[in-house]
């Protein structure tokens, strides 16, 4: 995703340009894109990573924007109340060649910007100077296999980190855990396919419609499975198939007087109680949706429920500064707002 094309040159230097949105997006991979197309097209660029939150806030801890040395910026550190202020400062560090710290909201200088939900976000600011830890984690993202970034304050470097775990800060390093984007596949040629499919492109997942009777799309750990057959002849094959794979999620269509046949039938062909146990039936958060928009919605929340709980260690939440143990609070973020490191 190339930056949207512009006309002006680099601000002269000492000076800063004006902070606007170039693309409107929190996706992590297209963040990331952004900054790697910025670096290859010879664009300065700063990475702004949100890793710590004191009280509450609206985003969680590794969310990022980029900003370029033009003032154009692209990702999310809050609900929009900080960003043009946060791409200043990252303007400031690009013209500077240093990394710094920022604070906003709770405990910041920045007494004229108050976050709404009355907490404090402390921003790492990272000057670019290598592209190749974005293109080693775009690389791993594209072939669906997590992979991270690991920022150190105490040097400003930046490297790629193939196997973080979880977001937060680690030894001095603050880890950013990066899962591939979810992929939704859909078995079904129904309305409630269709629907559910356009509503999930929407949502920024990976779609792939598939027919019983051809040959079965690949399934990961990062892969939903939604089966919307109104018949359960032709979801055995399928649900054979997603069972025997390791998808985060299961879902199918029916009652609970169909799930029973189901349970009977999967018991017949050799799978225990265990694994049967991990299909969601009926799909979706809410019963008896009778139309295919709100059966769509119901099946989407619930997917996003459950791939909440699988990227964030099953809990559904996310690691907060705040709630990291003493030994591990990083050490280089300053008791003041603001440090170049």
């Amino acid at each position: 995703m190339l930056p949207n094309a512009h006309t002006e040159e680099f601000p002269p230097h000492g000076d800063i340009p004006v902070s606007r949105q170039d693309v409107l997006t929190d996706d992590a991979l297209e963040i990331l894109q952004y900054a790697a197309d910025a670096v290859a097209a010879g664009i300065p660029a700063a990475l702004v990573t949100l890793v710590e939150v004191h009280g509450g806030a609206a985003r969680q801890p590794g969310a990022q924007i980029v900003v370029l040395a033009d003032g154009r910026y692209c990702g999310f550190v809050s609900g929009g109340c900080v960003e043009a202020a946060a791409a200043r400062e990252a303007s400031e560090a690009i013209a500077a060649g240093r990394d710094r710290v920022v604070r906003f909201g709770e405990g910041s200088d920045y007494f004229d910007i108050v976050l709404p939900c009355g907490g404090g976000i402390t921003l790492a600011i990272h000057v670019i100077r290598s592209d190749a830890p974005l293109l080693h984690t775009l690389e791993w993202l594209y072939r669906r296999q997590s992979a991270g970034l690991a920022y150190a304050p105490s040097d400003s470097t930046l490297a790629f980190a193939p196997h973080a775990v979880s977001t937060g800060w680690r030894g001095g390093q603050f880890l950013l855990a990066l899962p591939p984007r979810p992929r939704l596949v859909i078995f079904g040629s129904s309305i409630e396919a269709s629907c559910t499919a356009s509503l999930a492109r929407a949502a920024g997942y990976e779609v792939a419609l598939a027919n019983d009777a051809a040959p079965l799309p690949s399934i990961d750990e990062f892969t939903a499975i939604a089966l919307l057959f109104h018949d359960l002849d032709r979801e055995v094959r399928p649900l054979q198939t997603a069972l025997d794979a390791a998808p985060f999620y299961i879902g199918t269509l029916g009652s609970t007087r169909t799930h029973e046949r189901r349970t009977h039938a999967l018991l017949a062909l050799g799978y225990r109680a265990e694994d049967i146990a991990r299909i969601k039936a009926p799909i979706g958060i809410f019963p008896k949706a009778r139309d295919a928009s709100s059966l769509a919605i119901s099946i989407l929340a619930d997917i996003a429920v459950a791939w909440q709980k699988r990227v964030c260690g099953g809990t559904g939440d996310q690691l907060r500064g705040d709630a990291l143990p003493a030994a591990t609070q990083p050490d280089a973020v300053p008791e003041h707002t603001r440090m170049e490191a």
